[in-house]
């Protein structure tokens, strides 16, 4: 099979990794935090379900406080970094990841770290995807110049949904997860209870508890993707058609 090339940027989950970028309480006045933060935690769900590593990073936590609980990132352990790139504070999860080929850039503020961070990865000869719904900053113009410098740099501009879509690949996708032994212990999954004929009654599912199956998993990603993404103000960055995206 032909090799895919880079320029088409392609997302598989086994060659992604997402990174989530500062999104902490001293940040909160930042332009559209909430949906920001919102966006960036339905792509960290999407990424367990498919088993998409993630890091996480806050700038000078002293100061700025932690991560907002409402990105759901518990049990990623946050790296503090005082740098205006990501890079060097996950080196070494990008060097025990010899498989690795693209990154999806979530975070704040889209000028600073976010731009530095996607240089930064591009200089690595990784693929950046920015997923544009889930980056922002205190000023729009920055916000959307930076958007632009990246895509001139080589970065591609995504939507999360778009992304999502791209590593799910199918509407059929089959186990996220093929169980070798149900010799562990059991969990129990709870089916689908959407659409016609549907029932609140539990359905039990032997696979093991870090697990999950199919069917459970396909419908967790499609609850996710028919919960729209909240506007995070790209609408009218977008409007007219602006001189920087031709």
């Amino acid at each position: 099979m032909a090799a895919l090339r880079p320029s088409l940027g392609r997302v598989l989950p086994g060659s992604s990794i997402l990174f989530l970028c500062d999104m902490q309480e001293k940040f909160r006045h930042v332009a559209y935090f909430p949906q920001i933060v919102s966006v960036a935690a339905r792509m960290l769900k999407v990424a367990r379900l498919l088993e998409v590593p993630a890091v996480l990073t806050e700038q000078y936590p002293e100061g700025l406080g932690p991560t907002v609980p409402e990105l759901g990132a518990e049990g990623l352990r946050p790296l503090a970094k005082t740098c205006f790139s990501m890079v060097p504070a996950v080196q070494q999860e990008l060097d025990t990841r010899p498989q690795l080929r693209s990154v999806l850039l979530c975070g704040i503020e889209t000028q600073a770290c976010i731009l530095n961070t996607a240089l930064d990865l591009l200089d690595r000869g990784l693929q950046v995807h920015v997923v544009v719904d889930a980056c922002s900053s205190r000023s729009q113009v920055d916000r959307l110049v930076a958007l632009a410098r990246m895509r001139q740099s080589g970065a591609f501009l995504s939507t999360s949904e778009g992304l999502i879509l791209q590593l799910v690949g199918d509407a059929a996708h089959p186990r996220f997860k093929e169980v070798s032994s149900v010799e562990h212990v059991l969990s129990t999954c709870y089916g689908s209870t959407d659409g016609p004929g549907a029932t609140a009654k539990a359905s039990l599912c032997s696979v093991p508890r870090r697990w999950e199956c199919s069917e459970c998993a396909r419908s967790k990603i499609q609850k996710i993707i028919k919960e729209p993404a909240p506007d995070s103000g790209l609408l009218g960055l977008f409007q007219g058609q602006n001189p920087l995206f031709r």
